[in-house]
């Protein structure tokens, strides 16, 4: 069947030598045009974006990731476009990819992510398979801006831009672009939410706490990613010592995010932590620890939730109530758990 539309790759990029590479070999083979757009590198970026075949454009960089985006699928000009980061790489997905040559443009595609960091994989949904026309509003975190249907494309993409070393490299960048667009749009509860997110990631947990609270104070109904932003914040409030008042959002949280191992496994970390700084409440605070690991495992793995943390609905949450197990006497029960899943060993 002769392919009627064109699908191209579109990257943006600086000083990303290391990665680069990875990324255009693992898509080049499905695509008809690989559009690398420099933001002003000045290692090896540009002459390793040419030599694995693809086209090189040049920008301006205005602190406005949008603004690059655009450029650059200006300058692709396909009648598709996959749009992926340097420190991004297809897993799987590669002929769902070619095909699109003989779909037509007329909805938006989601890409199953992986975000690899240290300890685990968290996984997300993203529009990355975009119309031609398709263009991105927002300074940072910014998304595609459409009225068409979107629909779910079985297609992995990996990413290791959270690793430790690469944080280092691009530690306060996104923070004051956050910052940047909050001045603008101040009432914007995604924006807040990422600004928490990237306080989270760089463990400032009073600044991450502060973020999320007033992006749910900016929220009339949950959006998709709640469950990823209550998670977070019981977390961090965990790690500020705030237990009652991290217990108090759980409980306001129950129903909302009562299908979400990741809220559950942070309600019994919290939990745990607490019983560990006032022994005194212990033995009121086990049953409700084993309850929420308990509750993970009931719920499942659920990889479809914004942010959720592969493990938390099996074996992660099985090692936790297993020690729980353990240190209450139920040896039998602990080792039965743990024969449900060999990997605890």
């Amino acid at each position: 069947m002769q392919a009627r539309w064109r699908v191209g790759l579109v990257v943006i990029a600086r000083d990303e030598a290391a990665t680069l590479k990875r990324l255009l070999d693992s898509v080049r083979p499905h695509v008809d045009d690989v559009l690398v757009m420099d933001t002003g590198s000045t290692d090896d970026t540009p002459r390793i974006a040419q030599a694995a075949g693809a086209r090189l454009a040049t920008f301006t960089w205005c602190d406005d990731f949008s603004a690059a985006r655009n450029a650059a699928l200006a300058a692709s000009a396909s009648d598709w476009h996959l749009v992926l980061d340097a420190d991004e790489w297809l897993i799987d997905g590669g002929d769902v990819l070619a095909a699109l040559r003989h779909t037509s443009p007329d909805f938006v595609g989601t890409i199953a992510l992986q975000d690899q960091f240290d300890g685990g994989t968290a996984q997300a949904r993203l529009s990355r398979v975009l119309p031609g026309a398709v263009r991105y509003a927002g300074r940072i975190h910014e998304q595609p801006i459409h009225g068409l249907p979107v629909r779910p494309l079985a297609m992995r993409v990996g990413h290791d831009g959270y690793l430790p070393d690469r944080l280092q490299a691009k530690q306060g960048r996104n923070a004051l672009l956050l910052q940047r667009a909050l001045e603008d749009r101040p009432h914007d509860a995604y924006l807040w939410y990422q600004l928490g997110k990237d306080a989270f990631v760089y463990e400032d947990h009073a600044k991450a706490e502060s973020a999320f609270a007033a992006a749910a104070e900016r929220l009339s109904s949950p959006p998709s990613w709640w469950r990823d932003l209550v998670a977070r914040r019981l977390f961090a409030l965990k790690r500020l010592k705030r237990h009652a008042e991290g217990m108090a959002l759980a409980e306001s949280q129950l129903q909302t995010c009562a299908d979400s191992p990741d809220f559950f496994f942070a309600v019994g970390d919290l939990l745990l932590d607490w019983a560990a700084d006032e022994p005194t409440l212990a033995e009121t605070l086990l049953p409700m620890i084993e309850d929420a690991w308990r509750r993970c495992l009931e719920i499942g793995e659920r990889p479809d939730q914004t942010g959720a943390v592969t493990g938390r609905g099996s074996h992660l949450a099985a090692y936790n109530l297993a020690l729980v197990l353990d240190a209450t006497g139920r040896a039998d029960e602990a080792r039965a758990l743990r024969q449900s899943f060999p990997s605890l060993g």
